[in-house]
Formats: C-alpha cells, structure tokens, sequence
C-alpha cells in the first residue's frame, strides 16, 4: 500500500509538471502566432496604402485637375448652390472671373491707339494778372486767403494763343476721321490739336456740329490710323458690362473705368455750368466712372465695339454717367463722311404726344400718338408750308398713331423715331383725321 500510495504520488509529481509545460508551450505558440498576424497585417495596409495612393496620384496626373475631379464626385463643382427660397443660383468660377478680365484687357489694348486728347487753343487778349492761386482758392491749399488780382487786359490788340478747352475722341475711319461731342468743338474760331497716344500731336478741322446731338465730326490728315468698330447700341442690355476710356480732368490720358448698363433710353437736360444746356434724348446710363476730360470718348463692350459716346454725368451724384447710343453716331458721321455735313430729315408738324389723361379730358378717341397742334405764337403753324408733312396732306388736329406699324408712344416718340430715319426714306403713316383712319405715305425730306 505504502509503495502504490509512493507510486501514485510520485506518477502524480510526474505527470502534473508535464500536463503544465504542454499548456504553457501552447500559450506561448499562440502568442507568437498572434504577433506574426499583427505586423503581416500592419505591412499588408501599407502596401494597400501605398498601391492606391500611386493609382489615385497616376490619375489626378493623367487627367486635367477640373476634368478629373468631376468626374470623380459626379460634377458636383458645377451643380447649382440651392437658395433658400429654391432657387438656382450658379456659381461663378474663377475662370469665368479670369475670362472676364481678359476680355476687358484686351478690348481697352485695342482701343488704346484709336483713343485721342483734344486740345482747344484759341488767341485770346493778354492779361496782366498779380497772383495765382494754384488751388482755387480752396482753404484747405490755401489757410492765409490769398487771391489772384483780377485779370485784366494789357492791350486789346495783343494777343497770346492759350489752351481754353479739351476733351476725348475715337478714331472712327482709318482715313482721319473723329468723334467727339459738340461741346467740346464748339468754338468756331479756335484751332484743335489731336494728340494721338503716342506723343504725336496733329492739327485737326472741324467738319460738322450737331445741332440735335452732341455730336461733332472731326478730319486730320493722316492715313492708315486705327479705327474703332460700331457696336449695335439697339442690343444693349441693362447690366451688360461695359468700358469708358478717356482723357480724366484733361490730364490723365486714356483712363479706363469698368462699370456696367444702368438705364437705357434716359432723357434729361444737361448742361455745362454757364446757363447752357441741351436736351438729350435716349441716352445710355451707366456707373462706369466718367470724369471732365472723359466728354467724347468712347464706350466700349467687351469685344472692343463703341456702343456709345461718353458725354455727360450727374453732379452731385456717385457713378450716374451718360453715353449716346452708337447707332445715333454712326448715322451722323456716315453722312458727313459722304456730303460733307449733317443730313437730318424732318417731317414737318408741330405736336402734343398723347396718354390717358390728355385723351379722357378732351374726350380723343384714342390714348396715344402724335396730335397735330398750333404752338403759342400765331407764326407757330400746326403743319409747315410745302414740308414732307404739307404735302401728303397731314392737318391740323389730325392724329398720327404709328409710323411703318410703330406706335407712337412715350417710349417710341415722333421726334425720335423720325431721328432714325434718314433723308428719302418713305415712311408709312396711320393717320386719325376727320373721324376717319386712314393711311398715307411720307418722304422725308432734309432740314434746312
């Protein structure tokens, strides 16, 4: 008993340390099996990394950068930015940013060369003067409050040529022909120089005065000059981007303002500070930045067209600018460069546009067009003798209603729509006379 108890207990000192090395051997197999795993997991992601970075960087390599990422996030870069209140609103990217600038350069690098200064000289009598004051007087320039003795002649006979005016022009004909407003060439004895964007400075002639618009046509003797090109100024929309290019307070040369379309078809009086004024009828109204000097320069689109001639701006105001329509232009300076001077056609009649009111008070069968009517002097005839009106048997109280199927209309007045036409057109009259309508037709004829 005692030798089997021994022999138990000694199997038993036997086989338990065995049984505890297998478990333990097999505890540390286990966990170099697990580390192994580990760091062929940890090798295998980087190269899964670094395969995809370099398939992904061939591609973003391979393909232009906006293509790519297009087509990778399905075009969300140009897919429309949802408003509050639903509405679509696009983008604008910055290449359309970049193509709208680059259009701007190149329209004024285009027009730099056809863009002139003209200078006003006229021999004046020579004033005896003590001091001048630089800075006009201003108190800020000028704490001390000294003035400039009042000028006064030396001698009616002696003279000294000074500068007395200036302004912009457009080179319209590669012959020497140039726009500018009427304003700045309305002395009939100065002489005008025109200085080109070179340097060069050339004596120039007045050819023709406007007396309608401010319009007037100048020649130098000079081939081969840059023109500019008309623009359709019936096309133009409000908000349309638009260039001035002129010659800023008679100093700064070709200075190029950006802006856009503010109104069309303004009407207003404008005037120069010294009691004379014009009316301007259908004007371009734009916030592009005109300044004294800018008057007869052109404005431009962005492909380099005149769409109007810069000639007016509203004091006391920010960026209110006004330009006339192209298409008035180049009427007047075609007609200049073929007879020599201005050809304007005129029908013939006085009269008082139409609406509501006027209609419903006099109790008129009709609430627009022209109504046929004497002015306030008994000379002031409701039609003139032997004109185009006098002939096709307009008469006094008559109604014209449209002209070539156009109603006549605030909007599209009389004066203005025989403005367009030119001298020998044939219009087509819708006449209210006598209780009746009737049609006529007109030739317009040229006014003395």
């Amino acid at each position: 008993m005692e030798e089997v108890k021994s022999d138990f207990k000694e199997e038993k000192k036997e086989d338990f340390p065995v049984e505890v090395d297998k478990k333990k051997s097999q505890s540390e197999g286990n966990n170099s099996f697990d580390r192994r795993f580990l760091v062929w997991m940890l090798v295998g992601s980087i190269l899964v990394s670094a395969l995809a970075g370099s398939f992904f960087g061939f591609l973003a390599g391979s393909f232009p950068k906006s293509s790519f990422f297009e087509k990778l996030f399905n075009k969300e870069s140009r897919q429309p930015v949802q408003k509050k209140d639903g509405a679509d609103a696009s983008l604008v990217s910055e290449g359309q940013l970049l193509e709208e600038e680059s259009l701007i350069i190149s329209s004024v690098e285009k027009a730099t060369d056809s863009v002139v200064s003209i200078v006003v000289s006229k021999d004046v009598p020579k004033m005896n003067g003590f001091f001048s004051d630089p800075f006009f007087d201003d108190p800020f320039f000028n704490p001390f409050g000294f003035r400039q003795k009042e000028a006064v002649p030396e001698d009616d006979s002696v003279t000294e040529k000074r500068e007395i005016g200036g302004g912009t022009g457009f080179i319209v004909d590669s012959s020497g022909f140039i726009v500018t407003n009427r304003h700045v060439a309305s002395e009939e004895d100065a002489e005008y120089t025109v200085i080109f964007n070179n340097g060069e400075k050339v004596d120039a002639k007045v050819l023709a005065r406007d007396s309608f618009l401010d319009v007037a046509i100048l020649k130098v003797d000079k081939n081969n000059l840059p023109a500019l090109e008309f623009g359709n100024s019936d096309n133009l929309k409000a908000g349309q981007t638009v260039i001035a290019i002129g010659n800023s307070l008679g100093e700064f040369r070709n200075t190029v303002s950006k802006g856009i379309i503010s109104g069309l078809k303004r009407n207003l009086e404008a005037g120069d500070g010294f009691r004379q004024s014009e009316r301007l009828e259908e004007v371009i109204q734009t916030d592009a930045a005109i300044n004294p000097g800018n008057s007869g320069g052109p404005l431009l689109n962005l492909q380099g067209q005149v769409i109007g001639v810069n000639v007016a701006m509203a004091q006391g105001a920010e960026n209110i600018g006004f330009a006339i329509p192209a298409n008035q232009i180049k009427q007047i300076y075609q007609g200049v460069k073929q007879t020599g001077k201005i050809s304007r056609p005129y029908l013939g009649v006085r009269y008082a546009l139409l609406n509501k009111a006027i209609s419903q008070e006099n109790k008129l069968d009709f609430d627009y067009g022209a109504l046929v009517v004497r002015g306030e002097k008994l000379t002031d005839l409701a039609v003139i003798p032997n004109s185009p009106a006098d002939k096709a048997g307009i008469l006094e109280n008559d109604i014209i209603l449209e002209i070539d199927g156009k109603k006549i209309t605030a909007e599209n007045d009389l004066a203005s729509l025989i403005r367009k036409k030119k001298v020998g057109d044939k219009l087509i009259l819708k006449i209210w006379s006598k209780g009746k309508e009737k049609t006529t037709e007109v030739v317009l004829e040229e006014a003395e």
